[in-house]
């Protein structure tokens, strides 16, 4: 009789486990499918395979990876937000947020005399 506690114990406990490890698992997958997608690569590569692009649109001065929120992301530095920049430059990249800074014309320093 004992043993057969044990087993239906053993039983029920194997269920709840089960049970838990499948609730933990939807519960990653709907995080998914709120647009919060995993990265699948290496932030430097994916601004490495974007940043072309994203430069090519006027009033783009600058792209770089950083943190926002504590959390990898890439930051598009903009002469001036505008509608139609925020329209053009993607809020996700590959996984990876997008933080669109406002900064001014970015320009080099002139050569120093020496």
């Amino acid at each position: 009789m004992r043993r057969m506690v044990k087993i239906q114990v053993l039983s029920l406990s194997l269920v709840i486990l089960f049970i838990f490890s499948i609730s933990c698992a939807s519960e990653k997958f709907d995080t998914r499918a709120e647009g919060n997608p995993m990265p699948g690569k290496a932030i430097d590569e994916v601004l490495k395979e974007h940043s072309r692009a994203i430069m090519s649109t006027p009033g783009v001065v600058g792209t770089a990876q950083g943190l926002c929120d504590d959390k990898p992301c890439i930051k598009v530095y903009v002469i001036q937000e505008t509608p139609e920049l925020d329209q053009k430059i993607p809020r996700i990249l590959e996984g990876y947020p997008v933080m669109i800074e406002e900064t001014g014309e970015i320009r080099a320093l002139p050569k120093s005399k020496e």
